[in-house]
């Protein structure tokens, strides 16, 4: 326009007295300049379209197949994207596919995944590893004497519904999507994100697009009979790939033009391939899928099949190799995919800064539960509103509940509440309240017996267990523990047991004086020993148990060494009161590689029937001490102290501290001592220390070195000799393999103050 009002001015501008006129030639250069101007113009227009156009991309969508550890070829695949610049719009994944699409769309890259990967321990992951520091002693006591456990209901032995709950797994997914906790909507993620489940009560597809990320992820990679089945909104999930292992259309409607897809899921097998359930299960689930994925191929604009046929779903330990396979797969389509990468230069890989896990709890609420209180369970997450605490506290508190197996299924969800976080508390209160439980015993005391034992749960009261062991063989026993658990209260038990064992013993428990009349160097001895407690304990500072109880005590020795005079040489009851401290980090019992321990208590002696007509009031004081360090690779070392004493003037010697032997259950004040056979040293005294070298030569097979010294004799403390050198020394090495029966040990001992040295074996957990 404003060119053509200057195409009609010929005339001069006539010049008016009132107005001030224009020069002609200001109005020629005016011309002349806006004809300059206007090829820039049009260009600037030009470029600024032109880039618009450019910057409406295709949108990416990346699809991840399920396949156990053949997902982690996902990994590599990722890889090479990154390295070519494209910019992943949408994601979908199923199962494995699920985890790393997951934790991608959450901000980590490519890297981060591997390397969390690599530093995952699988086998603790299937099995779903609960340590031993998570476990009640209660619960470390089941461990140490069980090798079989099955739950009984209704008169009939049943197997568990999956090798493993998903909860190891499931922490780790939690902590690792932290800094998104609070995102439930995924579609708001750093990059939109949908996973696939499997109704298994429809047999329907269950599209995961919104909630708590772990919890989805968990449920997408539920593979039946591995993992058990998760809920989410009343629906009962597993594994998505037995309905969808390759959700192409799903990422067509969140909105990608472009679509990547990664297949890492079986083809059909011949019979010589299908060696193990594992992989039956696979081709079964997989039979759908495979008829269905020509169709699901042709959807996919790029894709990727890498060649993983030789590994399996639980294949973890190959990760490496599968992550290759991946990389492989993908760098021949690399210049067919580099024609999707970001050209404006926009897209730069930047690693996820994982930020501190700290979390602020502001409220926990948990669902109803029939038989088991509030405080029972904030006594086994060891922390309550308004704690703050990080990942670790969280997945020990939820190792706590899960050690108990009072519960069939167990979630967890972090929402926002002002800023903090509430813990959202699902448990399912495990329907079997019964369990069967079997174990088999050798040792050189009690030799061989088999233990048989039933758990009752819910048995009178809330948070109570009933337990009965009983052990057949050359010497019969039992113990009977019924407990009520009540977390951060007082909890009350009562106890029973019955040992009796016959053995030529170098100790006569009358400080030497019958061997001494006798004229003898040991004494052929048959002992009973049936204790009852009642007792009441406490978690002090979420770390030490703190107990008191009363018990009573009857004792029976005799000796058929005693010709001609009556055989028995204590028949007593005793009534006692005793209180005491416990703690214990092992990871381990017996083959420990990290952690500490301690026990103190105090016995008193308040009444007798007196058999032998000398009792009078006194206690009893001891304390144990240990700490296990990895000093190299597989080498540990571990050092023990102990000493106990009396306190009074007079001591009842058939509950003095007895040296001598290995393998066996310590009862009263008996303790092991290498180099001497059992029940050598006696006294109402003794300090002792124990350091061991423990080397694991290869899975579970451990040799050993072993050196113990002791000072023992009546009023060691008060006359000063603990101080002095060692009076009593063993040594001993040995072979010990952790087997599916428990400990199989065998150890050679010696001492210096001896002329032979002693052969200890032992097979399964001492009862």
């Amino acid at each position: 326009m404003y060119r053509e009002r200057l195409a009609f001015s010929h005339k001069p501008l006539a010049v008016n007295s009132n107005r001030l006129a224009i020069p002609t030639v200001i109005v020629k250069k005016v011309t002349a300049f806006a004809y300059c101007l206007l090829p820039v113009a049009f260009l600037l227009i030009s470029n600024v379209t032109f880039s618009q156009e450019k910057d409406k991309r295709p949108k990416i969508g990346l699809v991840l197949s399920g396949g156990g550890a053949k997902g982690f070829a996902h990994i590599g695949v990722l890889k090479v994207l990154e390295q070519a610049g494209v910019k992943i719009d949408y994601i979908t994944g199923t199962s494995m596919g699920a985890v790393v699409g997951g934790l991608y769309a959450s901000g980590y890259r490519a890297t981060q995944i591997d390397s969390i990967f690599y530093n995952t321990d699988f086998d603790e992951l299937l099995q779903d590893y609960i340590p031993r520091s998570s476990k009640s002693f209660y619960e470390k006591r089941n461990d140490q004497m069980y090798a079989i456990s099955l739950p009984f209901n209704k008169l009939k032995i049943g197997i568990p519904i999956a090798l493993s709950k998903g909860m190891y797994n499931y922490n780790l997914l939690s902590k690792l999507t932290h800094k998104v906790r609070h995102i439930d909507d995924f579609s708001k993620l750093p990059i939109p994100f949908l996973c696939i489940a499997t109704d298994i009560e429809k047999g329907e597809q269950v599209i995961l697009d919104h909630g708590y990320l772990a919890q989805a992820m968990l449920a997408s990679s539920a593979f039946p009979s591995l993992f058990s089945p998760v809920e989410i909104d009343g629906k009962l999930l597993i594994d998505g790939g037995v309905v969808n292992n390759y959700p192409v259309d799903e990422i067509r409607k969140m909105g990608a033009d472009i679509v990547i897809g990664v297949d890492v899921q079986d083809d059909l097998k011949d019979r010589n391939s299908l060696k193990d359930a594992t992989r039956i299960l696979v081709q079964i689930t997989n039979l759908d899928m495979i008829r269905v994925m020509k169709d699901k191929q042709k959807q996919t604009d790029i894709y990727i099949k890498p060649d993983v046929s030789n590994y399996g779903v639980i294949s973890f330990d190959e990760g490496r190799e599968i992550i290759k396979k991946g990389e492989e797969a993908t760098f021949p389509l690399y210049e067919q995919i580099r024609k999707f990468a970001d050209t404006l230069g926009n897209y730069k890989v930047e690693k996820m800064k994982v930020v501190k896990d700290s979390l602020q709890i502001k409220n926990i609420s948990i669902n109803k539960l029939d038989n088991y209180t509030r405080a029972y369970v904030l006594g086994k997450l060891q922390f309550k509103n308004g704690s703050r605490i990080c990942y670790e506290d969280l997945k020990t508190g939820i190792n706590n509940l899960n050690a108990t197996l009072n519960f069939s299924r167990i979630s967890y969800t972090l929402e926002n509440n002002q800023g903090e976080d509430e813990l959202k508390l699902s448990l399912t209160e495990n329907p079997t309240k019964t369990y069967l439980k079997f174990g088999i015993h050798y040792d050189g005391l009690y030799k061989s017996a088999v233990l048989a034992n039933i758990t009752q749960k819910k048995t009178l009261f809330k948070n109570d267990v009933l337990s009965l062991d009983l052990g057949l063989g050359d010497n019969i026993r039992y113990n009977l523990d019924y407990y009520i658990d009540n977390g951060f209260y007082w909890s009350f038990g009562l106890k029973s047991r019955y040992n009796t064992f016959n053995k030529n013993s170098t100790t006569d428990f009358k400080n030497g004086q019958l061997l001494g009349f006798l004229g003898l160097n040991s004494i052929n001895i048959d002992f009973q020993d049936w204790s009852n407690q009642a007792y009441m304990q406490t978690v002090f500072i979420q770390k030490f148990l703190l107990g008191a109880g009363i018990e009573h005590k009857y004792l029976k020795i005799e000796s058929d060494n005693l010709i001609g005079t009556n055989p028995t040489f204590e028949n007593s009851s005793y009534l006692s009161v005793f209180g005491y401290m416990t703690y214990d980090s092992y990871d381990n019992k017996l083959f420990p590689k990290e952690g500490w321990m301690f026990s103190g208590d105090i016995q008193s002696y308040l009444n007798s029937s007196d058999y032998t007509k000398d009792f009078s009031r006194y206690s009893i004081a001891k304390g144990e001490f240990g700490v296990v360090k990895s000093i190299y690779k597989k080498l540990t070392l571990k050092v023990q102290s102990e000493a106990g004493f009396k306190i009074g003037e007079d001591s009842v010697h058939f509950f003095d501290f007895v040296l001598g032997g290995y393998g066996f259950n310590t009862i009263n004040n008996f303790r092991q001592f290498y180099g001497y056979d059992f029940l050598s040293i006696a006294a109402d005294s003794y300090i002792k220390s124990c350091f061991t070298l423990d080397y694991e030569i290869f899975k579970k097979n451990h040799i050993n070195f072993a050196a113990n010294y002791a000072n023992a004799e009546d009023g060691l403390f008060e006359s000063g000799n603990w101080l002095s050198k060692p009076t009593y020394n063993g040594y001993a090495v040995g072979y010990g393999l952790e087997s599916i029966i428990g400990p199989i040990e065998i150890k050679y001992s010696w001492s210096p103050e001896l002329r032979k040295g002693y052969a200890y074996f032992s097979v399964g957990f001492a009862f």
